[in-house]
C-alpha cells in the first residue's frame, strides 16, 4: 500500500508529472519504473551516456518488446482463430507486426510525438515509431508483466488499432511479390519444393528452398507444397521485399561472388 501512495505522490507532486501525464495518455497506465519508458522513447540517435560510458537508448527494451509483442499476438490469433491452419496464423501474424503496422500503430496512438531523436545524416529514421512502440511494450513487459502486456496489447492495441476483418479479406501472396521483385530486378528465381524426410502419409510435409541467381536466400516448411513455398517465400521478402534493402542485399552478394572468383582466377 505504501508504494501505492509513493506512486501516486509521485505522478502528481514529483518531478516527472509531466511525463506521468504523458504515458497516461499514451498507453492508459501508471508506470512503478518511469525510468523504462524514458528509455523506451529514446532514439539511438539521441543515447544518453552512462556514467561507465554505455549508450542509453531503446534499443534493448525494442529487442525484448519485439519478443514479448509476437508471442502476445501469435497466442490471441491461436485462440481467435480455432480452425485456421498454421500457414494463415503464420500470415496473420507477419502482417500485424510488420514494420508499416506497427508504424501505422504507433502514430495512431501519438506515440510518435514524444519520440527522442537527434538526426544528423548518420542515423536512419526509417520505421522509428514502429520500434518505439516495440521499446514501450519491453518497457510495460518489464514493469507490469507478461500478463499485464498481453491484456494491454490485447485490449488496448490489437482490439482499437488493428482491423482484423481487413487483414482476413487482404490475402498477401508472398511468392507472387517474390518472383514480381525478381522480374524486376531481372534476376532468375527457381523453387525448390519436395517432400521432406520425415514425411508420413498421414502426415505430409514439404520443405521448399528458393534459389535467386544461384544463390539459396531461404526455406520453408509446410503442409503442401504451396504452404511450403509461401513459408519461403515470406522469410526471403523480409529481405528483398523493400526494394533499397533487397538492391543492396543482392549487389553486395553480386559484389563477394565477383571477388570471390577473380581471387580464385588469380590464384590458378
Amino acid at each position: 500500500m505504501f508504494d501505492a501512495i509513493k506512486r501516486i505522490f509521485r505522478k502528481r507532486f514529483g518531478k516527472d508529472r509531466e511525463f506521468y501525464a504523458v504515458i497516461d495518455r499514451l498507453l492508459g497506465i501508471t508506470p512503478d519504473n518511469i525510468e523504462l519508458y524514458k528509455l523506451a522513447l529514446i532514439h539511438r540517435s539521441a543515447s544518453v551516456t552512462l556514467p561507465d560510458g554505455a549508450p542509453a537508448n531503446n534499443e534493448r527494451l525494442e529487442f525484448l518488446g519485439d519478443a514479448v509483442l509476437e508471442t502476445i499476438v501469435s497466442d490471441f490469433l491461436f485462440i481467435e482463430y480455432p480452425e485456421q491452419t498454421e500457414g494463415f496464423l503464420t500470415q496473420m501474424r507477419s502482417r500485424i507486426v510488420s514494420r508499416a503496422s506497427l508504424d501505422e500503430i504507433s502514430s495512431k496512438m501519438g506515440i510518435d510525438k514524444y519520440i527522442v531523436a537527434n538526426f544528423n545524416g548518420t542515423y536512419s529514421h526509417k520505421h522509428l515509431n514502429g520500434n518505439a512502440f516495440e521499446a514501450l511494450v519491453g518497457a510495460i513487459y518489464l514493469d507490469k508483466g507478461y500478463d499485464f502486456a498481453n491484456r494491454f496489447v490485447i485490449n488496448d492495441v490489437l482490439r482499437r488499432y488493428v482491423d482484423l476483418g481487413d487483414i482476413t479479406s487482404t490475402e498477401v501472396d508472398f511468392k507472387s511479390r517474390l518472383i514480381e521483385w525478381c522480374q524486376k530486378s531481372k534476376r532468375s528465381i527457381h523453387f525448390n519444393t519436395a517432400s521432406d524426410e520425415t514425411a508420413t502419409m498421414r502426415t505430409p510435409r514439404f520443405l521448399s528452398k528458393i534459389v535467386i541467381d544461384g544463390i539459396e536466400l531461404g526455406h520453408g516448411t509446410g503442409c503442401s507444397k504451396k504452404e511450403a513455398e509461401q513459408k519461403a517465400a515470406w522469410a526471403v521478402t523480409q529481405i528483398v521485399g523493400n526494394d533499397d534493402i533487397g538492391d543492396f542485399f543482392m549487389e553486395t552478394i553480386d559484389l563477394s561472388f565477383e571477388q570471390y572468383t577473380a581471387g580464385h582466377g588469380e590464384a590458378n
